[in-house]
C-alpha cells in the first residue's frame, strides 16, 4: 500500500511537484494517551476500575460467606432445604458473574466513548494543522499504510499542545 502512494505521489505528479509535497504524520493513540483530555480520561476510568474492583471483592466475600455457611449447615439440614440454598447460592454466583461482565462491558464501553471523542476532536485540530502549515499530506502512523517515517515530519506533540490549548 506504501508502495502505491509513493507511485501516486512521486510518479504522477512529478519530480517538480513533489518537490512541493509537504508530508506529515500524527501518532493519534499517543495523541489521545498524552492529551489533558486523554490523561483526564484515563483517571476517570482508572476510578471506575477501582470502585469496580472494591465492589468485586465486597461481592465474593458474600458469596464466600453465604457457601460457608451452607457448608457448615449441609448436614443439619434437610436434602429439600440443602437443594434450596444451593441453588440460591448458584443463582447468586450466577447473578455475581452476570454483573461483573456487564460493569466490565459498561467500563469498556465509557473508555471507548471517551476515546473516540477526543479522536474526533484530534481530527479537527489535524485538519487545522494540516491547512494552516501547508501540508499535502498528514498521515496516521499506526496505520499499516506506514512503512516507514522519520521523526524530522511527526507533528504528534504539535497537535497535543493545540489540542490541549483550545481546551482553555
Amino acid at each position: 500500500m506504501a508502495a502505491v502512494i509513493g507511485i501516486v505521489l512521486f510518479g504522477f505528479l512529478g519530480s517538480a511537484l513533489a518537490a512541493d509535497l509537504k508530508i506529515a504524520y500524527v501518532d493519534i493513540q499517543k495523541a489521545v494517551n498524552e492529551s489533558n483530555a486523554g490523561k483526564d480520561a484515563k483517571k476517570a476510568i482508572t476510578k471506575e476500575v477501582e470502585k469496580f474492583q472494591r465492589l468485586i471483592g465486597d461481592k465474593q466475600k458474600e458469596l464466600q460467606t453465604m457457601k460457608e455457611s451452607l457448608e457448615k449447615q449441609a448436614p443439619m439440614l434437610t436434602p429439600d432445604a440443602r437443594a434450596t440454598r444451593e441453588k440460591e447460592y448458584q443463582n447468586k454466583l450466577r447473578e455475581f458473574q452476570r454483573w461483573g461482565e456487564d460493569t466490565q462491558n459498561e467500563i469498556n464501553q465509557k473508555r471507548m466513548e471517551m476515546e473516540r471523542n477526543i479522536s474526533i476532536g484530534l481530527l479537527k485540530v489535524i485538519q487545522k494543522v494540516g491547512a494552516d502549515e501547508g501540508y499535502t499530506f498528514i498521515l496516521e502512523k499506526n496505520e499499516t499504510v506506514v512503512l516507514f517515517a522519520s521523526k524530522t515530519i511527526d507533528i504528534t506533540d504539535r497537535v497535543i499542545k493545540a489540542y490541549d490549548g483550545q481546551k482553555k
